[in-house]
């Protein structure tokens, strides 16, 4: 079986939520300037604010195009360790299935 890295998901996930709120906000604050304004002002506000959520798509396609990465991989180490460790998969399964049933019965 392939060696594992840490998961880094949370503070990938973290990053990409500041990241969006730091993009919109500037976005947001260039829009409000661009309605005050007139002229090659506003068109040269809009057009930075336009920039800052083709940045923030940007982001965001990359983040996912890696999260998708990250489950095939997942999905993947998890097919092959359970056809190298099929009754160790058969009892985790029946343990995870009593415990669920037990919960659900206490209701």
């Amino acid at each position: 079986m392939a060696t594992r890295k840490p998961i880094a998901t949370q503070t990938t996930g973290d990053a990409l939520i500041e990241d969006l709120k730091s993009s919109l906000d500037q976005a947001e604050r260039l829009l409000r300037e661009a309605a005050d304004a007139t002229g090659d002002k506003a068109a040269d506000l809009r057009a930075r604010a336009l920039d800052a959520l083709d940045k923030s798509r940007a982001a965001l396609s990359d983040t996912q195009a890696s999260l998708v990465e990250h489950g095939r991989k997942v999905v993947h180490d998890t097919d092959e360790y359970v056809q190298e460790n099929p009754w160790k998969a058969v009892g985790v399964a029946g343990v995870a299935g009593l415990l669920l049933g037990a919960l659900l019965s206490r209701r």
